[in-house]
């Protein structure tokens, strides 16, 4: 981990949260992606990083989603005239958040 004036910084690539506005590490971050859908632009999960296209960044969280969503972000951060559709990136961090909270479970000691 290295150190600047600001404080200790995690190793590689830091990027913004589209939803609170930390910075975090790209590994950390959900990267979603603009894509069209049946009515329109829809933002589009990218977990592995891979798809085409401009990226904005968000924690795998749903007070980030929330947050983007109510600041309308995604139409800003992907470049967007149109707000995107934001239904399968919710659907992702909800089945993200309910997998962390079951492995949560697994991991716990029974007695």
């Amino acid at each position: 981990m290295s150190t600047d004036r600001t404080g200790p910084r995690p190793p590689g690539p830091l990027r913004t949260c589209i939803g609170c506005r930390r910075t975090d590490s790209r590994s950390a971050l959900l990267r979603v992606v603009l894509g069209q859908g049946e009515t329109g632009p829809t933002a589009v999960p990218d977990p592995g990083r891979r798809r085409p296209g401009r990226g904005a960044w968000l924690h795998p969280d749903v007070t980030c989603l929330d947050l983007a969503v109510r600041r309308k972000a995604f139409g800003r951060a992907l470049r967007s005239s149109v707000g995107p559709d934001t239904a399968e990136v919710a659907g992702w961090v909800a089945g993200h958040a309910s997998e962390a909270l079951s492995e949560k479970h697994e991991d716990r000691k029974r007695v």
